[in-house]
C-alpha cells in the first residue's frame, strides 16, 4: 500500500512539474525526421525525451560493463577451480610415485596434463617416471614439451639430457647440458654430466677442458681430490691419443704434466716409454723405465721392461734386473714367479724349475703355475708329477688369476691398460693379486683415488706375461 501511494505521490509530482514547464514554456519545437517527414514538440517534451535518451544509455553502458565484468569473474573461477583441481591430480601423483604406485602415478599426471597440457612440474614428473620405466623416447617428449613452455628452466634441460643419455643420444644430450651452460656458466651438474658424456664418447681433450674449470669451483676437499686424480687421468687419455694419431712431441708434453701432478702415475712413465719406442729410442725407454722401477718397485713396469728387452735380444739384460729385484727382496713371491715363468719362456728348464719350485703359498691359487709346473715335470720326463700338476690345473673351473687385476673392483685383465674398463678407475692394474688385490692404489699422498666411474672403451696396451 505503501509502495502504491508513493508511486502515485511521485507520479503526480512529475505530471504538476511537467504541466508546470509546459505552462512558463508555451509554443513548440520542429523536429525534421527527414526531407518530407517532420513533427512538432513542445520544449518540455522534447528535454523529457533527452533525458530518458541519455538514461537508457547510461543504463546500457553500465549493464555491458557489470556482464562483462561477470564474465571475467567465471573465468577467473573457473581457472581457479581448474587449476585447483590440477593441484590436486598432482599432489596425488607425487604421493603415488613415492609409495610405488607407479601405474596410478602416471594415470594421476595424465589427467593432470588433460586438464592443463602445459603445466610444467607434472611434464616434468611423468618424463621422470618413463625415465625410470625405460621409456627415454616418451620422456624426451615431455621433458621437450616442458622445454618449449619454458626454455630457460635449467631442471627441465637437466631432466632433458638424462634422458637423452638413456636413449644413447649422447650429442643430443651434451647440447642439453650446453644450453645449461649457456644460461648459467657455472652450474656444477651441467659441467660434470658434460664432462662424463665426453669421456663416454672419448673426446678426452674436451673432458680436460671441462675438468680444468670443475678444479677453479669451491669443491669440498675430498671431492676435489678425486677431481683431482680425474684430471691426471684426462691428461693421460690425451697424450696417448695424441700418440695413436702420430703426435709423440704433444703426447709427450701431456704424459709429463701427469707425471708431474701425481709422481706415482705408471700409465703416463709407460706412455713416455712408448713415445721414445716410437722414435726409435728403445735404450732410452729402457733406462727410464728401470729408473721408475728403481722407485715405484712397481712389477707392471718389470714387465714392459722384460717385452722390451727381449725385443732388443738381450734377455741377459732382463734376467738381471729380476735377479738384482729379488736380491733385495728375496721372499717375494711375486718377483720369484715372473722370473721363473720368464726363464720358462727362454726355455732354461733347470733355472726355471729351480726358482719355481722354492715358491712358497700361493701355488693353490695359480693355475698358470701348475701349468708350467706340468710342462717342466714332462720336459725333465718326471710324468708322475707332471700328471700332479696337470690335474690341478684342471681342476680350476674357471681361471682364478691372470696377469692383471684391478685393485679396486677385482676385474681380471689379459692385458694392462692404464684404465680399468670396468670402474673406469686409472693406475690400478696390479700382477698376481694374492699379495696386491687387498692394497689399492695410492696417489701422491698416499690416499686412495676415488674416480666417477664412466663407462670406457680405451685401447690396452698388450703387455703378454704368459
Amino acid at each position: 500500500m505503501l509502495r502504491l501511494l508513493l508511486t502515485i505521490f511521485l507520479v503526480s509530482i512529475g505530471l504538476f512539474l511537467y504541466s508546470y514547464f509546459r505552462e512558463l514554456n508555451p509554443g513548440t519545437v520542429l523536429i525534421r525526421t527527414s526531407s518530407t517527414g517532420q513533427f512538432e514538440l513542445s520544449p518540455v517534451t522534447l528535454v523529457l525525451i533527452a533525458m530518458a535518451i541519455g538514461a537508457v544509455v547510461v543504463a546500457f553502458i553500465v549493464g555491458v560493463q557489470q556482464t562483462a565484468h561477470a564474465i571475467i569473474n567465471w573465468r577467473s573461477n573457473r581457472l581457479v577451480r581448474r587449476k585447483e583441481k590440477v593441484d590436486v591430480l598432482h599432489r596425488e601423483g607425487t604421493h603415488a610415485f613415492m609409495s610405488k604406485r607407479t601405474l596410478e602415478a602416471i594415470s594421476l599426471f595424465e589427467k593432470a596434463l588433460a586438464i592443463d597440457p602445459n603445466r610444467v612440474d607434472s611434464l616434468l614428473w611423468l618424463g621422470n617416471i618413463y625415465r625410470s620405466e625405460q621409456n627415454y623416447a616418451e620422456a624426451v617428449r615431455l621433458h621437450q614439451h616442458a622445454n618449449r613452455v619454458d626454455d630457460r628452466n635449467i631442471e627441465v634441460l637437466l631432466e632433458l639430457g638424462k634422458d637423452l643419455e638413456g636413449a644413447k643420444r649422447y650429442e643430443d644430450a651434451l647440447q642439453a647440458f650446453h644450453k645449461i651452460l649457456r644460461i648459467e656458466p657455472d652450474n656444477l651438474t651441467a659441467l660434470i654430466r658434460k664432462r662424463d658424456l665426453h669421456i663416454r664418447l672419448e673426446k678426452w681433450s674436451d673432458a680436460l677442458e671441462i675438468q680444468h674449470r670443475l678444479l677453479k669451483a669451491n669443491l669440498p676437499a675430498q671431492e676435489k681430490q678425486a677431481e683431482e686424480a680425474l684430471l691426471v687421468g684426462c691428461m693421460y687419455e690425451v697424450g696417448r691419443q695424441f700418440l695413436e694419431r702420430g703426435h709423440p712431441d704433444k703426447a709427450r708434453r701431456y704424459f709429463r704434466g701427469a707425471i708431474k701432478k701425481d709422481r706415482s702415475f705408471l700409465p703416463a712413465y709407460i706412455g713416455l716409454g712408448e713415445i721414445l719406442i716410437h722414435e726409435g729410442k728403445s735404450k732410452d725407454a729402457v733406462e727410464i723405465l728401470k729408473k721408475v722401477y728403481a722407485r715405484t718397485r712397481s712389477v707392471i713396469i718389470l714387465h714392459r721392461l722384460e717385452e722390451l728387452f727381449l725385443e732388443q735380444s738381450e734377455p741377459s739384460e732382463i734376467i738381471r734386473v729380476y735377479q738384482e729385484a729379488l736380491q733385495q727382496d728375496p721372499q717375494n713371491p711375486v718377483l720369484q714367479f715372473y722370473l721363473g715363468k720368464l726363464y720358462y719362456r727362454l726355455e732354461m728348464i733347470d733355472e726355471a724349475f729351480d726358482v719355481l719350485s722354492t715358491i712358497e703359498g700361493p701355488q693353490d691359487q695359480l693355475m698358470d703355475y701348475h701349468k708350467i709346473m706340468a710342462n717342466l715335470f714332462l720336459r725333465k720326463q718326471h710324468f708322475e708329477q707332471a700328471i700332479v700338476e696337470l690335474k690341478k690345473a684342471l681342476s680350476f673351473k674357471k681361471r682364478v688369476v691372470v696377469p692383471y687385476i684391478c685393485t679396486q673392483c677385482q676385474q681380471e685383465s689379459v692385458d694392462w691398460s692404464g684404465r680399468c674398463r670396468r670402474c673406469a678407475r686409472w693406475n690400478t692394474l696390479t700382477a698376481l693379486p694374492w699379495l696386491e688385490a687387498g692394497q689399492a692404489a695410492t696417489t701422491a699422498d698416499g690416499s686412495p683415488p676415488s674416480v666417477r666411474a664412466v663407462p670406457y672403451q680405451g685401447i690396452a696396451s698388450p703387455f703378454e706375461t704368459v
